[in-house]
């Protein structure tokens, strides 16, 4: 065991060792719980789960597992689930009391809809693919050639994926004698009714979707996204996708952001006026320092398949610790994406007023950033001379994820 793996404190000679008995792993990936920053001060709840401490429910079909606020207690507005399907395999018809969001991971797979008025919705979606159902609007995924991975986000912190309405669950719970009516069957052609939920289960991979389109009338507001189609927002140490009504309108309760933070930068200190901020960590490692008023101050560590929160209003700053681009997605219970940068609050108040709180000169802070610069350099600025400009050039975040 070595000192850099021991609670102990070099910048104000705190700490001792840990003898055991200890997890030295869990120590590993967290060493800013391990051995907190001298500005770290009393107690934030945890704003950390990892999807791998979930439990795992294998089906038929593929595998689910969920973060809810019985797993991470500090999260208010949203729930998550990480979902996996076989070629073929079907997420069967359902529909739910909250606005389900989602991104295709890895893999393809073909959606469908319908929505109140009797349109109808069908789309084949590729990984770093979104789509939106609404609370109320049933629907279905089924994988393609390719099998599936996505994350589904919830508009309700207590959603749990084992509380949806099935089609399978329903009609196993009516007398076949009123589902016979309503189908306007024979009780025998309906003797092989599912007597159970199906969830996840198999089936065949479906052909070209012009073959299985049935008659009905489409939807005009299309309830997927394509990537590709997404502009980035460019900086200094790497680029921003916004996700919300004016690129995707059919989102009408949550909105987002892709992130890619390159090695050396970080996500400026900033923070969302409007809602709470859900996390999830998509490749490399990341720590994270919160402020949430009254003093209290905590710094957390993140890596892939990490689910982290924000506290709404809390000001706090994501670092790239790797050394691979960091990618996460932000999500918000607000249609509409808002952010508070620390640099343009500043830049756009008074010098002089500045100057007096920070005590600085007036000239030293007419140095200061006078834009929002989401993502700046953190280590190595010599790179922000090769950085790209913000030129409205459409790069496809859709790579991240295949």
């Amino acid at each position: 065991m070595t000192k850099a793996n021991e609670p102990i404190r070099d910048a104000d000679q705190t700490g001792w060792l840990d003898q055991g008995p200890r997890n030295v792993q869990r120590d590993l990936e967290n060493p800013d719980i391990l051995v907190p920053p001298t500005t770290d001060h009393g107690t934030i709840a945890n704003l950390r789960f990892s999807f791998s401490d979930a439990h795992m429910r294998l089906e038929e079909g593929g595998w689910a597992r969920e973060v809810t606020n019985r797993e991470l207690p500090a999260s208010h507005d949203m729930a998550g689930v990480n979902m996996c399907l076989k070629p073929g395999a079907y997420r069967e018809l359902h529909w739910h009391k909250e606005a389900e969001w989602a991104i295709m991971l890895k893999g393809n797979a073909r959606v469908t809809a319908l929505n109140e008025n009797g349109d109808s919705f069908i789309d084949d979606i590729v990984a770093g693919d979104l789509w939106d159902f609404e609370a109320g609007i049933p629907h279905s995924i089924q994988a393609l050639d390719q099998g599936c991975e996505f994350l589904l986000v919830f508009s309700e912190p207590d959603f749990s994926e084992n509380n949806t309405f099935l089609l399978t669950d329903w009609l196993a719970h009516m007398p076949k004698d009123v589902v016979a009516a309503n189908f306007k069957l024979d009780e025998a052609a309906l003797a092989n009714l599912p007597t159970h939920e199906k969830y996840l289960f198999d089936g065949e991979v479906p052909g070209p979707i012009d073959q299985v389109k049935r008659p009905g009338t489409p939807m005009t507001e299309p309830l997927t996204l394509h990537m590709q189609d997404v502009p980035a927002k460019h900086f200094e140490a790497g680029k921003v996708w916004i996700i919300d009504q004016s690129v995707f309108p059919a989102a009408k309760t949550i909105s987002a952001a892709i992130v890619e933070v390159q090695p050396g930068g970080m996500r400026e200190l900033h923070w969302h006026p409007k809602s709470e901020e859900w996390d999830y960590f998509m490749q490399g490692r990341a720590k994270v320092g919160v402020f949430n008023s009254n003093t209290l101050a905590r710094t957390f560590d993140y890596q892939a398949g990490d689910v982290g929160v924000i506290p709404k209003e809390a000001g706090h700053y994501i670092q790239n610790i790797g050394d691979e681009p960091l990618i996460f997605i932000e999500l918000f219970k607000n249609p509409v994406y808002s952010d508070i940068s620390l640099n343009k609050w500043l830049a756009t108040t008074p010098s002089q007023i500045v100057a007096d709180h920070l005590n600085l000169t007036k000239a030293t802070v007419e140095q200061l950033p006078s834009e929002e610069a989401a993502v700046v350099w953190y280590q190595d600025p010599k790179r922000s001379e090769k950085a790209p400009k913000s030129t409205g050039h459409v790069d496809d975040a859709s790579t991240y994820f295949s």
